[in-house]
């Protein structure tokens, strides 16, 4: 009798669980991607995420691993997605001063 009424409510923990996991770990990085990708797009711009931080850090007199950029690009990508536009806007502003 008491089998009857926690099977059902270690499935439904089951379900909950691994769509929570499913989601934390697999879509919401890959929402966020397609969010910052429309967000470049939308702007005109043709650089990549990975190439924005890599000419940013460059631009700055620091040297990054590619592991690094890929870490730095999904730390930004899922906490501080702005920041794409702040770097890109600092990469723009100093290519416009050293042309000066």
């Amino acid at each position: 009798m008491v089998a009857v009424i926690i099977i059902p409510i270690l499935i439904v923990v089951l379900v909950a669980v691994s769509s929570y996991l499913v989601y934390k770990l697999l879509l919401q990085d890959l929402l966020a991607k397609r969010s910052i990708s429309q967000t470049l797009e939308k702007y005109n711009i043709k650089k990549t995420p990975f190439q924005i931080i890599k000419e940013y850090y460059d631009n700055k007199g620091e040297s990054l691993s590619h592991q690094e950029i890929q870490k730095l690009e999904k730390n930004y990508r899922q906490n501080e997605p702005e920041q794409f536009l702040t770097m890109y806007d600092a990469i723009r502003d100093d290519s416009k001063n050293k042309e000066k």
